[in-house]
């Protein structure tokens, strides 16, 4: 009896559910990193300390984001050569990616390092928050590789059909970081210096595990082997992942927006508030990144193999799945708006009051949110990079945007929380204009 999964079988809801469940477990640890540092930052150093947590926090996922270009745009790529049955061929792809994340992790640390207090002065930190701004993003973008590298892994491992080795090695990473977080900054009080070094050090064991797997020989489909770099693939891949790196800045500069917006409305409470719905949002969201993450290798291999059946099985599925999802996450975050708030900043009622408010405005975004990052990782499976970067431009950078700066205009502050809710309205309806306009072309409905 088989047990293993693999790429080329028909997926029942049981059978995708468990193929995905590490990816989505996977991204939810991912996300704790940061959870976890705000947890420990606000509690033990104060709200100024977690503010300028919150400030940095853009600029440093812009970088790291070239990690998920790269994996995204690289899995598709590489699970479609695998589709059409040249091994040899995806093994050379694969190991080429992975150089060229360990390239260009170096080269954005140490920009990185060099521009950051530039950077904060440029993202609004005051005087209070300077120096907290510029220690934490140092450290932190000094293990950009191992970060980008993290991020890599976590596509390809399920290309590779071992979804439950990312999990291992994401998990081992988070169990890192909480432990560290609370030695460095619960014990020693090494504030936000030693929450920066605990994200950091666990980011290595998330790069370092699955980088030791391929070096090795193995069983898996892929392994590192000597190759050059090939212009034309890489292009194809970064121009094909670019909408997850757009994704990414695109957040980026909008949490930078919002920062603006409250700094303005609610002053450094505004922000705290704002970091707080951040690291909430990043663990449900997570969960939709994760199953995308999980089913897109699936559908890239039917893609390149010609199957139009098992690819109209994959959507058809994955809709109902994130729809059923969506309802559960949303009744949940209007649920535990208060009892999330009081975690947080529950040593402050008035930050606490406002953070609790915020948040059941902000739960409605979750109804639609995982429909939007679908649609956008259903095309870059298929390879179709500009329809997958124009459903995350628009959703995360353009319809954010102008409703953070319009709705307050008109509901206060209260306008910066619904934002993100209308911006998620608005990509849904595009979303399904792309899917309905280009069912002909890939005979996926």
């Amino acid at each position: 009896m088989k047990t293993t999964i693999q790429l080329s079988d028909h997926f029942t809801y049981s059978k995708l559910f468990r193929f995905t469940l590490p990816s989505i477990i996977m991204m939810v640890f991912t996300s704790i990193y940061g959870v976890v540092d705000g947890f420990f930052v606000s509690n033990f150093a104060g709200k100024t300390a977690f503010a300028a947590v919150n400030l940095i926090m853009p600029f440093v996922m812009i970088l790291g984001g070239m990690g998920f270009m790269i994996g995204t745009g690289g899995t598709a790529l590489v699970s479609l050569v695998l589709g059409q049955g040249d091994h040899d061929k995806a093994n050379r792809y694969f190991s080429m990616m992975i150089y060229m994340t360990l390239i260009l992790g170096v080269i954005l640390s140490a920009a990185g390092i060099f521009f950051m207090r530039p950077v904060a002065a440029f993202l609004g930190a005051t005087p209070d928050m300077m120096e907290d701004c510029v220690l934490y993003g140092r450290i932190v973008i000094g293990f950009t590789a191992m970060f980008m590298l993290q991020n890599v892994f976590q596509s390809f491992l399920i290309a590779a059909e071992r979804p439950k080795l990312g999990l291992a090695a994401t998990v081992a990473a988070g169990i890192t970081n909480m432990i560290l977080d609370a030695l460095f900054v619960g014990v020693f009080r090494w504030g936000v210096a030693g929450a920066a070094l605990a994200t950091g050090l666990s980011q290595c064991i998330g790069g370092l595990l699955p980088l030791l797997y391929f070096i090795r020989p193995n069983t898996s489909l892929l392994r590192l082997v000597r190759t050059g770099l090939e212009l034309k693939p890489m292009l194809q891949a970064c121009a094909n992942g670019s909408s997850e790196l757009m994704s990414n800045i695109s957040t980026s500069i909008v949490s930078m927006i919002y920062n603006f917006q409250l700094l303005k409305y609610s002053g450094e409470n505004g922000v705290s508030a704002y970091g707080v719905l951040m690291y909430v949002q990043f663990i449900f969201i997570a969960i939709f990144i994760g199953y995308s993450i999980g089913a897109a290798p699936v559908i890239s291999y039917h893609y390149g193999a010609g199957s139009h059946t098992e690819m109209q099985n994959m959507l058809k599925k994955s809709l109902l799945l994130i729809s059923g999802t969506s309802v559960v996450l949303t009744a949940a975050a209007f649920l535990l708006a208060a009892p999330l708030a009081k975690i947080f900043v529950g040593y402050d009622a008035e930050l606490f009051a406002l953070t609790s408010h915020a948040f059941r405005l902000f739960a409605f975004s979750f109804l639609l949110a995982g429909f939007n990052i679908f649609g956008s990782s259903f095309f870059t499976a298929l390879n179709n990079g500009a329809v997958s970067a124009a459903i995350s431009f628009m959703r995360t950078l353009i319809f954010q945007t102008a409703s953070v700066l319009l709705l307050p205009v008109f509901f206060g502050v209260d306008g910066i929380w619904w934002a993100i809710t209308v911006a998620e309205v608005c990509a849904c309806i595009l979303s399904a204009v792309f899917l309905f306009a280009k069912r002909g072309r890939y005979h996926y409905l």
